[in-house]
């Protein structure tokens, strides 16, 4: 008897998800950033993901500057769930886009976190959601080592403030961006070795200049270029100093931002390969159970994430988290390896041949496995803080 309904249950449960599939993202997407979903749809993806991509002023354009931010500074006031759907629902319209956006986002959720201890961040926050202002990251992503919390700019402290010199490759939003936080290490207060601090540099500043650097078709769209910071003036009001320390552990401010750039930046990965999976559930030619397993595969790799968004109200500064998110990140990297081939495997061959966007986002989506910290980097850590020891970022 089970045997000669279940191909009726597989295909009911595949219709329903051909109608809903994503529709939960895309709405949230509507309602916290109108319109902007519908002017990404309406464009190529090679258009979105070329060099002279729209995307990032849509974005602007649609409020997007101050999703994180919290309405009583004027902002969005998403919560991180619906940051993560939102984030999801943008990486199946754009990667390049979903990546750029997580930059945004990941700096300025540092600075809501500190303002919510009674500091003046307030003032930034509002400002950057009333004009709509872009942050760019220039921490130490780059570096060719991995190495996050290990700043490569050069330091002069002065009676002024500080004078930052050196630069970040790539960058994304390089050229977009109104401000550039640049992590750097400076004397700690009561003279006990050094501190990781970040600053705050306006991009109109003459000290700052952006020339290109990303040459790959892949994810261009993220304006990814190199910026330089040539004996730029910072001074102290614009400086916040953290309290992590030489060995790489992280203070409360550092862990929530590790959060939310891990969590922030899956989910874009996570949309790019759903957008496949969307593909290959309009294919009639493949049997239903092969796309029944792309969508449960997925949507326990989305689950995950929004497991992880719903405990940052409470514990976005808690190592615990941290670790249970890098989990969820490599095992979401895993996931992807396995769905997008199969996706497009159930596409077909002619399929791949001729239509560039499948090969296009095949190809994006290995991304999420560059971005820090690395899994081999954090093997050791992570298996020893199971173990019991403090998590540490390598």
């Amino acid at each position: 008897m089970v045997s000669k309904v279940w191909p009726f249950v597989k295909e009911s449960i595949l219709e329903g998800y051909r109608m809903r599939f994503l529709a939960r993202e895309r709405a949230t997407l509507e309602r916290m950033l109108p319109g902007l979903d519908e002017a990404l749809q309406d464009i190529p993806l090679s258009k979105l993901e070329s060099d002279s991509s729209p995307g990032i002023s849509l974005l602007r354009e649609s409020g997007g500057a101050g999703l994180l931010i919290p309405a009583e500074y004027q902002g969005k006031g998403a919560s991180a769930l619906e940051a993560v759907q939102i984030q999801r629902a943008i990486g199946s319209r754009s990667p390049s886009l979903a990546v750029a956006a997580t930059m945004h986002h990941f700096s300025v959720s540092s600075l809501v976190y500190m303002a919510a201890f009674g500091g003046q961040e307030w003032l930034l926050l509002e400002a950057i959601a009333t004009k709509n202002m872009l942050l760019a990251s220039g921490f130490a992503e780059g570096r060719p080592d991995g190495r996050i919390l290990a700043p490569s700019m050069d330091v002069t402290v002065t009676s002024e403030g500080v004078r930052v010199s050196g630069y970040k490759r790539p960058c994304s939003l390089a050229r977009s961006m109104d401000l550039l936080t640049v992590s750097m290490r400076l004397p700690a207060p009561d003279g006990t070795g050094d501190r990781l601090a970040v600053a705050l540099i306006p991009a109109s500043d003459p000290g700052v200049t952006v020339t290109p650097f990303w040459s790959s078709f892949v994810l261009a769209g993220a304006e990814s270029d190199q910026v330089r910071i040539d004996d730029v003036l910072v001074p102290d009001s614009l400086v916040v100093l953290t309290e992590v320390t030489t060995d790489g552990e992280l203070d409360d401010v550092q862990t929530a931002g590790f959060v939310w750039f891990e969590l922030l930046m899956t989910a874009s990965y996570l949309g790019a390969a759903s957008a496949i999976v969307e593909q290959a559930l309009a294919s009639e030619k493949s049997s239903e159970t092969a796309r029944l397993k792309l969508v449960s595969n997925l949507g326990a790799a989305a689950a995950a994430v929004e497991n992880i968004a719903r405990q940052i109200p409470r514990s976005q500064s808690d190592m615990a988290l941290l670790a249970d998110t890098l989990l969820v990140r490599y095992a979401v990297q895993d996931a992807i390896a396995a769905v997008v081939p199969a996706a497009v495997e159930l596409l077909g061959g002619l399929r791949f041949m001729s239509a560039n966007d499948i090969g296009y986002l095949a190809a994006a989506v290995n991304g999420l496995g560059f971005h820090p910290p690395s899994r081999g980097r954090m093997a050791g850590p992570l298996t020893r803080h199971l173990a019991g020891d403090t998590l540490k970022i390598a």
